[in-house]
């Protein structure tokens, strides 16, 4: 039996822990911080977009860009499908940033005075400000039209906005469904030692950066809240994790229906590049590992909820050591 004066210490030392970073946090946006203009040069000959620029095509071990159709594209028409790719990207990017900035001012208009969640979730929403306007100019820029989210998503916004007042919590392990895989992919190409157009290279790099605070929050978040929450509560958060995490991770890691359409890339084709056991799919579960730890340490993933993870191949078994 847990003994209740354990548990209660053991609360307490996870709020000051939680409290302690807030504010350290708060302290690393002041003193480390980007603006969307004065820190990228956008109007230096170098940082111009062409679409045709070779920096811009799919990795020849990409899964689009491994395939016999892709390379048998001419150059031009590979650069701008890899362009056309990234610039997707970043208008969802900036449409999930819209949607999180607005949860985090839900977040924090119930917030009590005194409490440092409200100026650090502020300082992140400055950020994110940030990030939207730089994403924004790279798509003015391409001179490529794009949709971004899908129409499910963009109606399914509101629920979401609502979730960071009502249950905060599970907000949170939306952010890190969006946050986290973006995050990964750019790590890894800025890690890869590949030639980066410097446009993209200086976003990346500005992005990586400041995601890093505020995937913290959200990571800290969750352990000092979930153990607090109602049985019922953690049950709910257990079945619809998995869901949020496959949605949001489809998005930024599979090529939208609108560029499929667009240069008529063929089913098979799709398969082959995206097969269920294959690389692909590897990938993903790559992206969402740290977020599949977090969750398994805070006892989100029960019998059911794996199953469901397995359904929906995000499941990786945890290295030696780690428990369910």
């Amino acid at each position: 039996m847990i003994d209740a004066a354990t548990t209660s210490i053991d609360d307490e030392q996870h709020d000051t822990r939680f409290v302690d970073l807030v504010r350290r946090l708060s302290e690393q946006s002041v003193v480390k911080h980007f603006d969307a203009y004065a820190d990228v040069d956008w109007d230096a000959p170098e940082m111009a977009i062409d679409r045709h620029d070779p920096r811009f095509e799919l990795e020849p071990d990409s899964p689009l860009g491994a395939t016999e159709w892709y390379r048998s594209l001419p150059p031009e028409t590979r650069a701008e499908i890899g362009l056309r790719a990234i610039v997707a990207n970043m208008k969802a990017g900036l449409q999930f940033e819209s949607i999180l900035k607005r949860g985090l001012l839900e977040y924090a208009f119930k917030l009590p005075d005194g409490a440092p969640e409200f100026r650090y979730a502020y300082h992140e929403v400055i950020e994110e400000a940030h990030h939207s306007l730089m994403f924004q100019e790279f798509v003015n820029r391409s001179g490529l039209e794009v949709h971004g989210l899908t129409w499910d998503m963009k109606f399914g916004a509101r629920r979401v906005i609502a979730m960071a007042r009502r249950f905060p919590a599970q907000f949170f392990v939306f952010v890190l469904g969006g946050e986290d895989p973006i995050d990964h992919v750019q790590r890894t190409v800025l890690r890869s030692g590949r030639d980066i157009h410097p446009l993209l290279e200086r976003i990346m790099r500005i992005h990586v950066t400041e995601e890093a605070r505020h995937l913290s929050f959200a990571r800290q978040y969750l352990r000092s809240t979930v153990p607090k929450l109602p049985r019922w509560r953690r049950a709910v958060m257990s079945i619809q994790a998995p869901i949020i995490l496959h949605t949001m991770a489809g998005v930024m890691m599979r090529p939208s229906k609108d560029l499929v359409r667009r240069y008529g890339i063929p089913k098979a084709v799709l398969r082959e590049a995206y097969p269920h056991d294959g690389p692909a799919a590897q990938s993903v579960r790559d992206s969402l590992r740290k977020v599949r730890a977090l969750l398994l340490e805070l006892g989100l993933v029960g019998p059911v909820a794996k199953r469901l993870w397995k359904r929906l191949r995000l499941w990786d078994d945890p290295p030696l050591g780690a428990s369910l």
